[in-house]
């Protein structure tokens, strides 16, 4: 009896791990999204690039990386259901943060809300989540 106890509490350790592995960077992430959000002139943090590729490219790598991270996490992590639609999950999950983190910004001192942004928020995920899938060929 004592060991099957071990076996049991092991396995839902072993499986929280394995959750936290592939859920836990698209929170980090999506953390990292909100605070840049918050910042008033962000393009302080990264002139560069900016000036190089562009708001909206930026916008769209940057949404991009989170759909890729919630393809992994929905495909790795969420049941058999969140595997089977891992595709079209990632790519909702990461618009229907782009459409938050653009309302977020109607509050942040001299950000702008942009329906454009929402847009390329929107193309980047699901390039990214397309490209993952074909990539990776699960």
């Amino acid at each position: 009896m004592q060991r099957r106890k071990r076996r049991t509490d092991m396995q839902a350790r072993n499986a929280t791990i394995h959750t936290a592995w592939y859920w836990l960077p698209v929170l980090g992430y999506a953390g990292l999204i909100f605070f840049l959000s918050s910042l008033s002139h962000p393009e302080e943090l990264v002139p560069s690039l900016f000036q190089i590729v562009g708001d909206k490219t930026l916008h769209a790598i940057e949404y991009g990386i989170l759909a890729i991270l919630c393809y992994r996490a929905f495909r790795h992590a969420a049941g058999s259901w969140g595997a089977q639609y891992a595709l079209v999950l990632s790519i909702v999950a990461a618009s229907l943060y782009g459409v938050s983190d653009e309302i977020h910004q109607a509050f942040v001192f001299s950000r702008v809300s942009s329906g454009w942004d929402f847009l390329a928020d929107s193309v980047g995920a699901v390039f990214a989540s397309v490209g993952w899938r074909w990539k990776t060929g699960s």
